[in-house]
């Protein structure tokens, strides 16, 4: 028997539709550096997605599943690319500005993208690039930049303002099979080339649609989010379609991405959400410890990428803002799990539920992996690697030009569950902890140590201001802990003292010999310590390394 329900497509170009209709004044704030900055509703994003589709079809001749790329900071035209180009047929493809130059020659030329939408601050990066992109047929240059650096590039070169100029401010989107491609992102390629990960439109509006449930991150149209999270990092963490849905205001940062910068916008613009990695919360925090500033209107913020150190939510909630921990991946589109405690708790009962990553949503199916192969009960004690799967969980990854789906054996179960490479437990109410990644867990003496808990453990010191961990071989244990520490501004602690205060929170067995200051912990592209450079680091003799 089937269902009496129309079979209507889950699509891109719904959601803008009901955001340019059901909410047309929300407004998409975007900092300029100026006194002023721009703003621009709903409405008018959704008709200038409609004359960037015009100018990509009529134009510039995108007329089916091209894939379009984007290099650009957190602003409204990014917005309108959001939902111009899946709306239309094509593809989206975000570009991580903060890769290396490689990588990014090598993703463009797997992707095969036809056209780059870059803003021209960013011109100097790509300029360099375009020789090496054959694909690349259109360079289409938003707000100020030396255009100038653009002149031998074969491709045809263009003006965002001048491109969309005067075209129709409605556009006939078609209906589109909702399992089609929308978005295309890349991991950051930390081992091996980076594999892509293509979004379908259905996966995109039920992920959109989880992010704004009550348990999620619960946001309304009372709300404005600082979306500081990059539009390159897993669509921005879902937050421009989930906006759409619900009529949430957005602050986007542009290239302001500096402390002092983000706390004016707060205090300024008074959003009460906003969406980062735990490093920008950190400099925020140092930042408004040196000259206060009032973040009175920042209910709650949502911080993922990494795990959050306890000091840190501790430190915002004496500033009334209240962190809250997700989990996700580039795989997951990224939303996998919240931290959102039990109802009925005391603010002393909330913090260990606060601590882990926090409870699957509906749509996400987990379980634990053992050493052997075998699923691990969830009794908050048994460690395996946790493997994933569900509507927004990817099934594989894009395969280049050729357009097939490729699942290393590595990446995916037999039975097609996503493998995280992430080790946790799971408590028997469904609250996710992880104690480390698969490839960080140091291996010492037949037991496992977790270098997210000594990290955290270290940046409870209050004159750390930043510490990583790292397995370095061990001749009697095969592995042991590594520590990398990074004082804060004017700190005078001896790495001694650190480790008698690491003994009192860490059994002994686990504490490390080996100690090493550094003027910054090395960190990916979107915000992560690059544990890799610190082993390649030790291992060249490039660290000052202290035993205690």
């Amino acid at each position: 028997m089937l269902s009496t329900m129309q079979d209507v497509p889950l699509t891109v170009s719904r959601i803008l539709s009901h955001g340019t209709t059901m909410h047309a004044s929300s407004l998409i704030t975007t900092w300029t550096g100026e006194a002023e900055p721009q703003r621009r509703t709903f409405a008018e994003t959704g008709a200038r997605a409609a004359q960037l589709a015009h100018a990509l079809r009529d134009e510039l001749g995108i007329t089916g599943d091209q894939r379009i790329a984007t290099l650009m900071w957190n602003n409204a035209e990014h917005v309108e690319a959001y939902f111009a180009i899946p709306s239309m047929g094509a593809v989206l493809h975000t570009l991580n500005l903060r890769l290396p130059p490689e990588q990014l020659v090598w993703i463009v030329n797997h992707a095969a993208d036809r056209v780059v939408i870059v803003n021209g601050s960013l011109l100097p990066l790509l300029a360099p690039l375009l020789p090496h992109l054959p694909t690349v047929e259109h360079v289409v240059v938003s707000g100020a930049g030396d255009r100038s650096v653009l002149a031998d590039a074969q491709a045809q070169v263009h003006d965002y303002e001048e491109l969309i100029a005067g075209r129709p401010e409605e556009f006939d989107w078609p209906e589109l099979d909702e399992r089609s491609a929308a978005a295309l992102c890349y991991t950051s390629g930390t081992t091996g080339d980076p594999k892509g990960v293509a979004y379908s439109h259905r996966s995109v509006y039920l992920h959109a649609m989880q992010v704004n449930m009550a348990q999620s991150m619960g946001l309304t149209d009372e709300d404005t989010s600082l979306i500081v999270v990059p539009q390159f990092h897993v669509n921005a963490w879902g937050l421009p379609h989930a906006t759409f849905m619900t009529g949430i205001g957005m602050l986007m940062p542009d290239r302001f991405l500096q402390p002092a910068p983000l706390a004016e916008m707060i205090e300024r613009e008074k959003p009460s959400h906003a969406a980062a990695v735990p490093t920008i919360w950190q400099g925020l925090l140092a930042e408004v410890t040196a000259r206060p500033r009032d973040l009175s209107s920042m209910r709650q913020v949502t911080i993922g990428g990494s795990a959050c150190p306890p000091s840190l939510m501790e430190a915002y909630d004496k500033l009334g803002v209240r962190l809250c921990h997700a989990w996700g991946m580039t795989e997951t589109s990224p939303l996998g799990t919240m931290a959102r405690p039990p109802a009925g708790l005391s603010a002393e009962e909330e913090m260990p539920y606060r601590l882990t990553q926090g409870k699957f949503p509906a749509g996400v199916e987990a379980r634990l992996i053992g050493p052997d192969g075998k699923a691990l009960a969830w009794d908050g004690v048994s460690a395996g690697e946790l493997e994933v799967r569900g509507p927004w969980i990817a099934g594989g990854y894009y395969g280049g030009a050729e357009g097939e789906t490729v699942r290393p054996e590595d990446k995916f179960s037999e039975d097609g569950w996503l493998k995280t490479g992430d080790v946790g437990v799971i408590s028997p109410d469904g609250y996710l902890t992880l104690t480390d990644r698969a490839k960080d867990v140091i291996k010492s003496g037949g037991e496992w140590i977790s270098s997210v808990e000594l990290e955290n453990a270290l940046m409870a010191h209050p004159e750390v201001a930043e510490a990583a961990v790292v397995a370095v071989p061990d001749e009697k244990w095969g592995e042991r802990p590594l520590a990398t520490v990074v004082w804060k501004d004017g700190a005078k602690a001896e790495l001694a003292a650190l480790k008698d205060f690491l003994a009192g929170r860490i059994a002994k067995w686990q504490l490390p010999e080996r100690w090493s200051v550094v003027e910054a912990v090395p960190k990916t592209s979107v915000g992560k310590f690059d544990k890799k450079v610190i082993r390649k680091q030790y291992a060249d003799g490039e660290l000052e390394v202290t035993r205690i």
